[in-house]
């Protein structure tokens, strides 16, 4: 990693050197599509590809209402209107028949074009992208898969990042593969969003630098972060992954009788968060406060749905699943490096403290 990154800074090019092409070239390879187009972070990401499909006022973008709030916020921004899905008890995915119900209340009601679902990776896990694309081509929506927390998980060897007709993920440090500093990156197979997606991120240039067609972004990877990511990628690809998911496997089997992960069939995660679902928000506050009584840190994610953000009220949906979810979840201490004697201490003190 020293080494990458020294020569990274001797190299003198700072801003897309030779080490951004390569990451983008091993990215792709990995995720099992065409193109993959690397960016400032994930957000952006996200932005890039809405911008792409040319999405603005008076189109539906309908996302998930448990999820971290860039995969909403990028909507508004581009002039567009989020409408807020409920996910699944089990999975803390999207819901496919809440997805149509939601297109079809849209369609009834006129205002509104149905054109984009952000179906989110979320703590790991790949959403359920067959019932998801069933009701996009039966309405016609694009499909943008926010893989954020989710490279490196699949569904029946078909990696995340390569489900979406454009997808997205985040290289923010805490992420499946993390850089020391903020990245992000966009995979599509179709080259002339792999194109716009290109100008865009350099201020809409054109032909060359300084002819600029349309207006952009500024939201390049810096070399310094392509260098690291590369380190990280080849650690995650060799035995990061694996050792994450023999970590969630141990946590499952101790934490036998509690509402552990569900991982369906043919699915694997890459376990951005291990996250119990608990019997109410009693249960879940008094669980943190023991744990941290006794040094282990956990987190919430996440505690408000996006419908009940501020920065969207006021809100029509009722999504009542990821509301009471917002209220029952938390997260227990999750990475490659943990080992079975940490597992086993967390695990003792959840459940004496549950008991």
């Amino acid at each position: 990693m020293d080494k990458a990154i020294l020569d990274a800074v001797a190299s003198g090019a700072y801003i897309m050197g030779a080490p951004v092409k390569e990451l983008e070239r091993l990215l792709a390879e990995y995720a099992g599509v065409k193109h993959c187009i690397t960016c400032a972070n994930g957000t952006d990401a996200l932005t890039l590809a809405l911008k792409a499909w040319g999405i603005g006022p008076g189109d539906a973008v309908f996302v998930p209402d448990f999820t971290f709030f860039s995969s909403a916020e990028v909507v508004p921004l581009e002039g567009a209107t989020p409408v807020f899905v409920d996910v699944c008890e089990d999975t803390f995915n999207l819901d496919a028949a809440d997805l149509e119900r939601a297109v079809k209340e849209v369609l009834a009601e006129g205002r509104l074009r149905p054109r984009v679902v952000v179906a989110v990776d979320l703590f790991g896990l790949p959403a359920d992208y067959p019932a998801i694309r069933a009701v996009a081509d039966k309405y016609g929506l694009f499909v943008l898969e926010d893989g954020a927390q989710g490279f490196g998980g699949s569904i029946e060897g078909k990696r995340a990042c390569s489900f979406g007709d454009i997808s997205t993920t985040s290289f923010f440090p805490a992420k499946p593969v993390g850089c020391y500093g903020d990245g992000g990156a966009v995979f599509t197979d179709n080259d002339q969003w792999a194109a716009l997606i290109e100008s865009y991120r350099v201020h809409g240039k054109g032909a060359f630098k300084y002819d600029n067609v349309r207006i952009g972004l500024n939201s390049r990877l810096d070399t310094v972060q392509a260098a690291v990511l590369q380190v990280k990628l080849k650690a995650f690809e060799e035995y990061e992954l694996d050792a994450v998911n023999v970590a969630a496997d141990r946590y499952t089997e101790r934490l036998q009788g509690l509402a552990t992960p569900v991982v369906p069939q043919g699915f694997r995660s890459s376990w951005a968060q291990y996250t119990l679902r608990l019997a109410g928000p009693g249960q879940r506050d008094a669980l943190q406060a023991s744990l941290k009584a006794a040094g282990i840190p956990s987190m919430v994610y996440y505690p408000k749905p996006m419908h009940l953000q501020t920065a969207f009220a006021p809100s029509r949906a009722i999504c009542p699943v990821a509301t009471s979810l917002c209220g029952r979840v938390l997260s227990l201490p999750m990475h490659p490096y943990i080992t079975e004697e940490d597992i086993n201490t967390v695990c003792s003190a959840v459940i004496n403290a549950i008991k």
